[in-house]
Protein backbone atom coordinates (compact mmCIF):
# COMPACT_ATOMS: atom_id res chain seq x y z
CA UNK A 1 0.00 0.00 0.00
CA UNK A 2 1.07 3.35 -0.92
CA UNK A 3 1.31 6.09 1.44
CA UNK A 4 -1.70 8.04 -0.57
CA UNK A 5 -3.43 4.62 -0.16
CA UNK A 6 -3.14 4.47 3.72
CA UNK A 7 -4.14 8.74 4.47
CA UNK A 8 -7.37 8.88 6.10
CA UNK A 9 -8.13 12.17 7.43
CA UNK A 10 -8.81 12.79 11.05
CA UNK A 11 -11.98 14.44 12.23
CA UNK A 12 -12.96 18.26 11.49
CA UNK A 13 -11.42 20.53 13.64
CA UNK A 14 -9.54 23.65 13.99
CA UNK A 15 -12.22 25.73 11.95
CA UNK A 16 -14.68 28.73 12.57
CA UNK A 17 -16.69 31.10 9.85
CA UNK A 18 -17.12 34.94 10.76
CA UNK A 19 -20.01 36.05 8.95
CA UNK A 20 -20.38 40.13 8.48
CA UNK A 21 -23.07 40.80 6.57
CA UNK A 22 -23.00 38.62 2.99
CA UNK A 23 -19.22 38.03 3.83
CA UNK A 24 -18.55 34.74 4.84
CA UNK A 25 -14.84 33.81 5.81
CA UNK A 26 -13.67 30.14 6.85
CA UNK A 27 -10.40 30.60 9.45
CA UNK A 28 -8.57 27.48 9.42
CA UNK A 29 -5.70 26.84 11.76
CA UNK A 30 -3.62 24.25 12.20
CA UNK A 31 -0.24 23.39 13.47
CA UNK A 32 2.41 22.42 11.21
CA UNK A 33 5.91 20.34 12.68
CA UNK A 34 7.99 22.83 10.08
CA UNK A 35 9.74 25.92 10.80
CA UNK A 36 7.64 29.34 8.94
CA UNK A 37 10.37 29.20 6.67
CA UNK A 38 9.69 26.08 5.35
CA UNK A 39 6.13 26.69 5.66
CA UNK A 40 6.82 30.05 3.96
CA UNK A 41 8.61 28.39 0.33
CA UNK A 42 5.45 26.09 0.41
CA UNK A 43 2.84 28.86 0.67
CA UNK A 44 4.35 30.65 -1.72
CA UNK A 45 6.53 28.69 -4.79
CA UNK A 46 4.69 27.73 -7.53
CA UNK A 47 6.34 24.29 -7.92
CA UNK A 48 5.26 23.48 -4.29
CA UNK A 49 2.15 24.67 -4.48
CA UNK A 50 1.13 22.15 -7.48
CA UNK A 51 1.72 19.57 -4.83
CA UNK A 52 -0.63 20.10 -1.96
CA UNK A 53 -3.05 23.94 -2.85
CA UNK A 54 -6.33 23.43 -4.53
CA UNK A 55 -4.83 26.06 -6.79
CA UNK A 56 -2.29 26.98 -8.95
CA UNK A 57 -0.50 30.08 -9.83
CA UNK A 58 2.32 31.34 -12.41
CA UNK A 59 4.38 32.82 -10.53
CA UNK A 60 6.10 33.63 -7.30
CA UNK A 61 3.22 34.72 -4.62
CA UNK A 62 6.55 36.31 -2.21
CA UNK A 63 6.47 39.93 -3.32
CA UNK A 64 4.28 42.66 -2.51
CA UNK A 65 2.48 43.98 -6.11
CA UNK A 66 2.95 40.75 -8.04
CA UNK A 67 0.12 40.04 -10.34
CA UNK A 68 -0.12 36.36 -10.89
CA UNK A 69 -2.37 34.22 -12.49
CA UNK A 70 -4.13 31.62 -10.34
CA UNK A 71 -6.30 28.86 -11.16
CA UNK A 72 -8.19 26.99 -8.76
CA UNK A 73 -8.60 23.15 -9.66
CA UNK A 74 -11.48 22.22 -11.87
CA UNK A 75 -12.21 25.28 -12.85
CA UNK A 76 -10.05 25.96 -15.89
CA UNK A 77 -10.67 29.24 -15.36
CA UNK A 78 -7.23 32.43 -15.09
CA UNK A 79 -8.07 34.52 -12.69
CA UNK A 80 -5.52 37.50 -12.23
CA UNK A 81 -4.60 38.01 -8.66
CA UNK A 82 -2.20 40.69 -6.79
CA UNK A 83 -0.18 39.80 -3.88
CA UNK A 84 -1.21 43.03 -1.40
CA UNK A 85 1.12 41.46 1.71
CA UNK A 86 3.87 39.36 1.61
CA UNK A 87 5.66 39.71 5.22
CA UNK A 88 8.29 36.83 5.50
CA UNK A 89 7.55 34.68 6.99
CA UNK A 90 4.87 35.91 8.83
CA UNK A 91 1.82 37.21 6.43
CA UNK A 92 0.84 36.27 3.03
CA UNK A 93 -2.55 37.73 1.49
CA UNK A 94 -3.76 37.49 -2.08
CA UNK A 95 -7.26 37.46 -3.65
CA UNK A 96 -9.65 36.49 -1.23
CA UNK A 97 -6.97 34.82 1.08
CA UNK A 98 -4.63 35.53 3.98
CA UNK A 99 -2.73 33.15 5.59
CA UNK A 100 -0.57 34.20 8.46
CA UNK A 101 2.35 31.98 10.12
CA UNK A 102 3.43 31.96 13.44
CA UNK A 103 6.18 30.12 15.35
CA UNK A 104 4.77 27.67 17.95
CA UNK A 105 7.35 25.44 19.47
CA UNK A 106 9.29 23.43 17.04
CA UNK A 107 6.77 24.28 14.18
CA UNK A 108 4.20 26.84 12.46
CA UNK A 109 0.77 27.63 13.45
CA UNK A 110 -0.85 28.31 10.00
CA UNK A 111 -3.99 30.02 10.11
CA UNK A 112 -5.98 30.97 6.33
CA UNK A 113 -8.29 33.26 5.83
CA UNK A 114 -10.33 32.59 3.04
CA UNK A 115 -13.65 34.36 1.93
CA UNK A 116 -15.87 31.93 0.56
CA UNK A 117 -19.27 31.64 -0.68
CA UNK A 118 -21.42 30.74 2.24
CA UNK A 119 -22.85 28.34 0.32
CA UNK A 120 -19.67 26.07 0.02
CA UNK A 121 -18.20 26.96 3.46
CA UNK A 122 -18.20 23.42 4.57
CA UNK A 123 -16.92 22.11 1.25
CA UNK A 124 -13.80 24.71 1.36
CA UNK A 125 -12.99 23.37 4.96
CA UNK A 126 -13.29 19.61 3.37
CA UNK A 127 -11.37 20.77 0.66
CA UNK A 128 -8.77 22.53 2.97
CA UNK A 129 -8.36 20.06 5.77
CA UNK A 130 -7.26 18.13 3.10
CA UNK A 131 -5.11 20.17 1.53
CA UNK A 132 -3.18 21.00 4.86
CA UNK A 133 -3.03 17.16 5.47
CA UNK A 134 -1.35 16.88 2.27
CA UNK A 135 1.16 19.90 3.08
CA UNK A 136 2.28 18.37 5.87
CA UNK A 137 3.44 15.05 4.28
CA UNK A 138 5.05 17.02 1.27
CA UNK A 139 7.20 18.75 4.35
CA UNK A 140 7.86 16.23 6.18
CA UNK A 141 9.65 14.65 2.47
CA UNK A 142 6.47 11.68 2.61
CA UNK A 143 4.51 13.21 -0.16
CA UNK A 144 1.16 12.06 -0.51
CA UNK A 145 0.36 13.82 -3.65
CA UNK A 146 -2.02 16.56 -4.33
CA UNK A 147 -5.92 15.89 -3.38
CA UNK A 148 -7.64 18.31 -4.54
CA UNK A 149 -10.98 20.21 -6.06
CA UNK A 150 -13.38 17.60 -8.00
CA UNK A 151 -10.83 15.01 -7.26
CA UNK A 152 -10.77 15.72 -3.13
CA UNK A 153 -14.65 15.39 -3.52
CA UNK A 154 -14.32 11.83 -5.04
CA UNK A 155 -12.03 10.89 -2.23
CA UNK A 156 -13.38 8.93 0.83
CA UNK A 157 -12.93 11.41 3.44
CA UNK A 158 -13.92 14.65 2.32
CA UNK A 159 -17.78 13.28 2.25
CA UNK A 160 -17.07 12.96 6.12
CA UNK A 161 -15.27 15.90 6.25
CA UNK A 162 -17.78 17.91 4.52
CA UNK A 163 -20.83 17.10 6.89
CA UNK A 164 -18.61 17.34 10.08
CA UNK A 165 -18.00 20.91 9.17
CA UNK A 166 -21.63 21.67 8.30
CA UNK A 167 -22.70 20.37 11.50
CA UNK A 168 -20.03 21.86 13.26
CA UNK A 169 -21.07 25.50 11.65
CA UNK A 170 -24.71 24.74 12.17
CA UNK A 171 -25.39 25.21 8.02
CA UNK A 172 -26.99 23.06 5.99
CA UNK A 173 -24.74 20.45 3.96
CA UNK A 174 -25.00 21.16 0.86
CA UNK A 175 -26.19 19.27 -2.36
CA UNK A 176 -23.22 18.20 -4.59
CA UNK A 177 -22.94 18.25 -7.94
CA UNK A 178 -24.40 15.53 -10.42
CA UNK A 179 -20.67 14.18 -10.72
CA UNK A 180 -19.41 13.71 -7.44
CA UNK A 181 -20.37 10.55 -5.94
CA UNK A 182 -21.83 9.84 -2.58
CA UNK A 183 -19.56 7.93 -0.01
Amino acid sequence: MTNREQYTPGPASGAQVRKAGEKWTLILVRELRHSPEKVWQALTDPAQLREWAPFEVDESLATVGATVNLTWMGTGRLQATTVTRAEVPAVLEYGDIRWELEAFGVGTRLTLWHNIDRRFISWGAAGWHICFDVLDRLLSGTPIGRIAGPEAMEFGGWQRLNSEYARQFRIENPALPPSAPEH
